[in-house]
């Protein structure tokens, strides 16, 4: 009776643990695809992104006051260095200055380089003196740099719902 009970735990034992790595393989397939992209803010999807250029061509058809819902993907230039609450991305010889959603979510501030998508609404704005200074400073420009900043800008702006990060896979 005893050999019985003992064969019935190995084989119970060897089951188990025969189903455990089965359910390990299957979660690492589903993580392989969730972990494609770093998600802040609403969810949104790589689906229906425009291009960088897409993007330069609908900026320059906007006038100051409109405003466009868009998806577009492109390299992030920099990120506010005090905690994210804004990073600049870039658009050929133009830049476009993105905020968050009610100040929602903030971006890491090391991801200069980095692609990414960006979903909300694009428009053009005036940037006053002061708002250009102290973006300049939370940038982590020098004095001379903030100081030299004199007239009123017009800007690329974009109010970001959501945004994706393209995660870099090292080997």
């Amino acid at each position: 009776m005893k050999k019985i009970l003992l064969v019935l735990a190995i084989s119970f034992a060897f089951f188990s643990c025969k189903n455990e790595q089965k359910e390990e393989s299957s979660n690492s397939q589903v993580e392989e695809v969730a972990i494609h992209y770093q998600s802040f803010g609403d969810e949104i999807t790589d689906e229906g992104v425009l291009t960088k250029t897409e993007m330069i061509e609908k900026y320059n058809a906007l006038k100051p006051g409109d405003t466009i819902n868009v998806k577009f993907t492109t390299t992030v230039k920099d990120v506010c260095q005090k905690k994210g609450c804004w990073m600049n991305l870039d658009l050929g010889n133009d830049e476009a200055m993105v905020r968050f959603k009610d100040y929602g979510f903030f971006m890491p501030k090391d991801i200069a380089g980095q692609e990414i998508i960006v979903n909300g609404k694009a428009y053009i704005e005036e940037m006053s003196i002061e708002d250009q200074r102290h973006y300049a400073e939370d940038g982590g420009k020098s004095k001379e740099e903030i100081a030299a900043i004199t007239e009123v800008k017009r800007t690329l702006a974009f109010e970001a719902d959501g945004v994706l990060i393209s995660k870099v896979e090292k080997e």
